[in-house]
């Protein structure tokens, strides 16, 4: 079977935020030509905490996270093949949906809108992806 080579892009604030945390997991792997962007927090850049933010903000805190950590495995928005999408409410869908076409516009990657229960961070959304490399 071949090897696969594996890296992990440094992401500022966002490889940090995990070192710092603790947080066994690297924001984005690059696997020979697949990029792996792991669930992503609405992460403060400047301060790596969390902020208490409506819900349009921190989908957008988001999605610029997510295609930071594209960027630096060599890959970009147009390049993902399927998201997920985890939240702590479904009455968020709406404007989810919204911010969400924003960022990926005519690009329609598959998706997974998943609400769960017991929500567990002071924050309300957090998105992973698989994308192809450039």
């Amino acid at each position: 079977m071949p090897r696969i080579e594996m890296t992990m892009p440094h992401v500022p604030a966002l490889s940090e935020f995990a070192q710092r945390n603790t947080v066994p997991t690297s924001p984005v792997v690059r696997a020979g030509d697949w990029v792996y962007v792991s669930g992503l927090p609405p992460v403060n850049p400047e301060t790596g905490g969390y902020d208490i933010l409506p819900i349009d903000v921190q989908a957008r805190r988001v999605l610029d996270h997510l295609k930071s950590c594209l960027e630096a495995a060599g890959s970009a928005l147009d390049r993902v093949v399927k998201c997920n999408v985890y939240c702590s409410n479904p009455a968020y869908f709406a404007t989810i949906n919204a911010v969400y076409a924003e960022y990926f516009g005519d690009h329609k990657p598959a998706r997974v809108f998943v609400c769960t229960a017991g929500w567990f961070g002071p924050f309300d959304l957090e998105i992973d992806c698989v994308a192809l490399a450039n």
